[in-house]
């Protein structure tokens, strides 16, 4: 039996995708945020725009967990 196992580093990759694509995506997004706030303070009519640089950095996140997903899928061929 290897020392290391590929379901254990499947699981490390997993959990690393879904880790560090929330991390990028919360830093994002705290800056497009506080960006959007600003112009919506600025001219309400521009609420819309706002709404959506707000969420575009969440789907960073969402991209890692479908990442974790395809890895977690490939578990069953190392079993």
């Amino acid at each position: 039996m290897d020392p290391i196992s590929p379901v254990g580093l499947i699981g490390i990759g997993a959990g690393l995708a879904v880790g560090l694509a929330a991390l990028g995506s919360g830093l994002g997004q705290g800056m497009a945020v506080s960006s959007s706030v600003g112009m919506y303070a600025e001219d309400e009519k521009r609420f819309t725009n706002a709404l959506i640089f707000s969420a575009i950095p969440e789907t960073q996140a969402i991209y890692g967990f479908v990442i974790a997903f395809m890895l977690i899928s490939q578990m069953a061929n190392f079993m």
